[in-house]
């Protein structure tokens, strides 16, 4: 679907939450609406999960290192529960993509952003993997604090 047919005006601000972009196969279209419904000087700001928490494979309880960092085919995953409800009887089956941090740069720029920071982060305000450990804080850690859960990035429209 192009959204630019049915949003037709332009923001200060465009905000994208974590989970969105591993349901996208291809971030050039995502970078080029992001851009088009930007007003010039305003901003858009993506707090994500890191793509290195996207190549565990965590089903089997304990996260294991299955899929690439810059893996160009989709990720399957089937299971029963869903994201929202683990102690569901549904069945789920999702197809996402893992978009390396070069990937999300190179869509925003080439759609004409200006990237003017990405930070990483070794807590998430979501117990997005097993085995990761609450803090005083509220948020999760691994145990060894040895790669980064998520990341934000501010680009603006010059």
């Amino acid at each position: 679907m192009d959204i630019t047919r049915i949003i037709k005006d332009t923001f200060d601000i465009v905000f994208t939450s974590y989970g969105v972009i591993g349901w996208l196969p291809d971030l050039k279209p995502w970078g080029r609406m992001i851009a088009q419904r930007l007003k010039k000087g305003g901003t858009f700001f993506i707090a994500e999960f890191h793509p290195i928490v996207w190549m565990f494979d965590y089903l089997s309880g304990k996260p294991i290192m299955k899929y690439g960092y810059m893996q160009e085919n989709e990720i399957y995953e089937e299971y029963q529960g869903t994201y929202a409800d683990e102690s569901s009887k549904m069945i789920s089956r999702e197809y996402c993509w893992n978009h390396g941090l070069g990937d999300v740069i190179s869509a925003l720029t080439e759609a004409g952003l200006h990237i003017e920071y990405l930070n990483e982060f070794d807590e998430s305000p979501y117990n997005v993997l097993p085995d990761l450990v609450k803090t005083e804080t509220g948020y999760y850690v691994t145990k060894d604090k040895l790669y980064p859960l998520i990341f934000t990035l501010k680009a603006s429209k010059i």
